[in-house]
């Protein structure tokens, strides 16, 4: 049961309620439903639901520093926001108001990210282009699409469809648009052939999307560590979010402990090893394309990092088994991986409740195995 502070909720808000715990409940089924409803034209990741397009699936992995990133006159951008947009699932301004004051997760909170605004992958030189944006210019997007279609299946009606006038999931003119870097983590004995990845169960109670879902890990929104000025410039990297998530999520420190302003990469003794590895090879990191969720439009980019096992256990010594977000999932508490074979893959596909990323990713990374392992 859900309660507002200090007040009755009205019967709007139980009913926004009673469609949100429905969403948070039937993600998945609702994702694959999504799909065959709206998308069935759209193109697909290696046949899972994560929607792209022809200019976002790469042929072959792209070594993750070949990706060339574009940011927009920071100084034209920094008192833009975003408009408000209000949805006929809630009395309140915006749907990320709605979350906050009825069902706010443990990590809610409306930083500063950078906007995508354009990417080609399938290109000789692939490249992104980004302006900046806030966290919950997707929330009263692409939450408030999600939980438009979960009432429509609870027989609510709407006066309008916001999915239907936001159109295309992959014209990223149509909505404003962040991105979060999903990446595939396996541990390769080289050795012995042996390759385990890293398995993640995303707590619905601790956050705001996907809960109730597996996902892999790292997951984390493309935007700066910190809101110092400085910061902005600082943090324009696929590699250091992807670093300060690993440092988050498998390690459980704290981000914001790194430093009050601007974190200096090249002192943080995580950062200086883990990119250290990665110049000698025992560390990569390849991008296998983008896609748009069907429910949420929520946009990933996909990303493999292979480390080799003697590296992987000296790095990540100190794996913890759970974090902000959730749990590893597993044996052992999940920290000893779930194995990278077909069966498994296949399974998880199949079985579980996965996030459409999450499933994109791990077939595109066993379709491209022989060159992520061995090339």
């Amino acid at each position: 049961m859900h309660d507002a502070p200090g007040r009755p909720l009205s019967a709007d808000e139980r009913e926004w309620l009673r469609v949100r715990d429905h969403l948070r409940l039937h993600r998945y089924e609702l994702s694959v439903a999504a799909t065959a409803e709206f998308y069935r034209e759209v193109p697909r990741i290696a046949g899972t639901p994560l929607l792209t397009s022809s200019v976002w699936a790469p042929r072959a992995p792209i070594p993750l520093e070949r990706i060339a990133l574009r940011l927009g006159p920071i100084r034209d951008q920094l008192a833009d926001r975003s408009p408000a947009h209000q949805t006929d699932a809630t009395p309140y301004e915006t749907y990320s108001e709605a979350v906050a004051k009825l069902a706010a997760p443990a990590v809610f909170a409306n930083r500063r990210t950078y906007r995508l605004l354009g990417a080609e992958l399938d290109s000789s030189q692939p490249g992104m282009l980004f302006g900046l944006g806030h966290y919950f210019d997707s929330i009263d997007i692409g939450d408030a699409v999600a939980h438009e279609y979960a009432a429509e299946q609870l027989c609510i009606t709407f006066r309008k469809s916001l999915r239907r006038a936001i159109g295309s999931p992959v014209d990223l003119t149509r909505r404003p648009t962040n991105l979060a870097i999903s990446a595939l983590t396996i541990r390769h004995d080289r050795r012995s052939g042996d390759a385990r990845f890293l398995l993640h169960w995303r707590d619905p109670a601790k956050v705001g999307h996907a809960g109730g879902l597996y996902q892999v890990i790292p997951v984390g929104v493309f935007q700066p560590a910190t809101d110092h000025p400085e910061s902005l410039r600082n943090d324009f990297s696929l590699l250091r979010c992807l670093l300060r998530e690993f440092a988050e999520e498998l390690l459980g420190e704290d981000e914001a402990s790194q430093a009050a302003g601007p974190i200096d990469y090249e002192r943080w003794p995580f950062a200086k090893e883990f990119t250290t590895e990665l110049r000698l090879g025992s560390i990569t990191a390849h991008c296998l394309g983008m896609g748009v969720d069907p429910l949420t439009l929520a946009t990933d980019l996909l990303c493999v990092v292979v480390i080799e096992a003697d590296v992987f256990d000296r790095i990540f010594g100190g794996l913890v088994s759970g974090n902000d977000e959730g749990v590893l999932a597993g044996s052992d508490d999940g920290r000893s991986g779930v194995p990278f074979v077909a069966d498994e893959i296949e399974r998880l596909k199949a079985h579980k409740p996965m996030q459409a990323a999450g499933a994109a990713v791990l077939a595109a990374a066993w379709a491209h195995r022989a060159i992520l392992l061995d090339g």
